[in-house]
């Protein structure tokens, strides 16, 4: 079920309309627009306010600024994004309305309540002005950004309140062809887009509207707002065979919200064992990140089997990240072929050779049969079901 937001009229204007919005006086929006605008200038463009506003935040709502996804440089960089994007946008009320709807959606992801937001635009307001010289901020700035909050701030109740109904929209930012039937494609939705590592998306492409297809999301929210994609087409036709063969930077696709129950557990007491096959290393490469980003001291060790030294398309980054995490090992098994500097056979065999696994958590993602004769394999070595975890596959 889609929950509309409801006809709020927009900074400026008198009362809503049928699409959310009301049609008349065009021009008190495009005054409100300038004044948002020239005053947003006026205080040192968006990257200045958005690090004053975040610093207020702070000092007034430490525990709202807690929820939102990032470490500090990056929520910056979102505040500021986000300031430009309204600013920008603003004589567009229609997408100006379900934007903020997205973003109340995003926040409601991450368990920030409505009543945590009331407060914000007086500290928005406040950051404006602070960046002026003595005199500068004038009552119509004031007023201006006031306005547009009061009224983001409902749309945002109600994206909040249709949290988990939403559909985010993502540009291709970069797409990367590391194999000739495999492509790594990172995303940039329009709004945070809130996930957890090991989590998966389904995706809808232009070119086949109303077919949604699955995919791992390999990175972690704390990183950047990109959303990577490790993507294999078996052939040129579907979703997969579109973002492999006919998908560009700049293109946009749909995105559902998150999905998936593959977390890294919340005890400290046991290590990770993490058995990827193919592109099944997306998620786990998730986790690896969410391990390097937060310090965790626990120890993991990363088996990626692959049928030939070939298909290790994304090893420089995934032994990269491995070394900046605290106890992180990448175990590369090659099947067939020269294995190179690696391990060579199944990789089921080579994670029975490497140490003992009963007292670890389990990580498995890969094809299906994969999966099945790995979690065979896995209580054959004294591995019990309640720790081995997946996604169902589909």
């Amino acid at each position: 079920m889609h929950v509309s937001p409801p006809m709020v009229a927009a900074p400026g204007r008198a009362r809503a309309a049928g699409d959310g919005m009301d049609p008349a006086d065009d021009a008190l929006l495009r005054e409100t627009q300038r004044l948002l605008s020239t005053s947003l200038t006026f205080a040192g463009g968006p990257a200045e306010v958005a690090e004053r506003f975040r610093d207020a935040l702070v000092q007034a709502q430490p525990g709202l600024v807690r929820k939102l996804p990032g470490d500090a440089g990056n929520q910056i960089f979102l505040l500021a994004r986000a300031l430009t994007w309204l600013v920008h946008h603003l004589d567009q009320p229609p997408l100006v309305v379900s934007g903020c709807g997205r973003l109340g959606s995003a926040l409601a992801a991450c368990g920030v309540a409505p009543g945590e937001l009331h407060m914000v635009g007086a500290a928005l307001a406040e950051s404006m002005r602070a960046g002026m010289p003595a005199g500068a901020w004038r009552q119509d700035f004031d007023v201006a950004w006031r306005s547009t909050w009061q009224h983001a701030y409902e749309w945002i109740q109600h994206g909040e309140a249709a949290a988990a109904q939403h559909i985010w929209t993502a540009t291709v930012a970069t797409h990367e062809l590391r194999r000739p039937d495999l492509a790594v494609v990172r995303l940039r939705p329009t709004l945070p887009m809130p996930f957890r590592p090991g989590q998966f998306a389904r995706i809808e492409v232009p070119e086949l509207p109303g077919i949604w297809r699955p995919y791992s999301l390999a990175g972690a929210p704390r990183r950047d707002d990109l959303l990577e994609l490790h993507v294999r087409a078996k052939t040129r036709n579907g979703v997969s065979g579109t973002l492999v063969y006919r998908t560009a930077v700049g293109d946009v696709v749909r995105l559902a919200p998150a999905e998936g129950d593959m977390a890294l557990p919340q005890r400290p007491d046991r290590n990770l064992l993490m058995i990827a096959g193919d592109t099944g290393v997306a998620p786990l490469k998730a986790l690896l990140t969410e391990l390097a980003d937060t310090g965790d001291p626990r120890a993991a060790v990363l088996f990626w089997g692959v049928r030939n030294l070939a298909e290790l398309y994304d090893i420089e980054d995934i032994s990269e990240i491995a070394r900046t995490a605290k106890r992180a090992t990448v175990v590369p098994v090659i099947a067939e072929g020269d294995p190179g500097p690696y391990a060579s056979g199944v990789v089921t065999d080579a994670v029975a050779a490497y140490g003992e696994w009963s007292n670890h958590e389990v990580y498995l993602a890969g094809p299906p049969l994969m999966l099945e004769a790995t979690s065979a394999a896995l209580y054959q070595l004294g591995v019990a079901p309640d720790h081995i975890h997946h996604d169902v596959p589909e």
